[in-house]
């Protein structure tokens, strides 16, 4: 177990608080001082130069799913040479009715290195082990379809 902790800080800092005129920009402070200017999507009248929570969400989901990739596959004693992903998130209105990152397209594209290279196969069955075992796909509801480019 662990616990991971972050700290948000937003203020106003103008006399109007109307829904069309107040900052959306805001920080995240994580553990050991990082801090991530924030902001919402610039749909929702955020800044577009900075994160928003939806990309985190996004990145969270495709960094645990490459975290997870790795081991499983150093586990299978293959060695990996890269791995990149073009990853998408698709925010819309759920089954409730309720705004929601509905599905996530990950498309991770992976190369190896060495004598053991596995075959389309053995990718496929580590892709899904390692969604089995990612943190943050275990966490949410979002459907995640992984499409691995070969």
């Amino acid at each position: 177990m662990s616990i991971h902790k972050v700290k948000i800080n937003w203020k106003n800092e103008k006399e109007d608080f109307s829904y069309f005129a107040y900052d959306r920009t805001h920080t995240w402070e994580f553990e050991g001082g990082k801090i991530m200017q924030a902001s919402a999507a610039p749909e929702y009248m955020g800044a577009i130069e900075y994160i928003n929570p939806e990309e985190a969400l996004a990145a969270a989901l495709s960094s645990c799913h490459m975290m997870s990739f790795l081991y499983v596959a150093s586990k299978k004693k293959f060695v990996l040479e890269s791995y990149e992903d073009d990853s998408e998130a698709l925010l819309e209105k759920n089954a409730n009715n309720k705004m929601a990152i509905t599905k996530m397209y990950l498309k991770p594209k992976v190369t190896f290195r060495g004598e053991n290279q596995p075959d389309k196969a053995a990718i496929d069955a580590l892709h899904h082990l390692a969604h089995e075992e990612c943190f943050i796909a275990n966490s949410v509801l979002t459907e995640i379809i992984i499409e691995p480019v070969y």
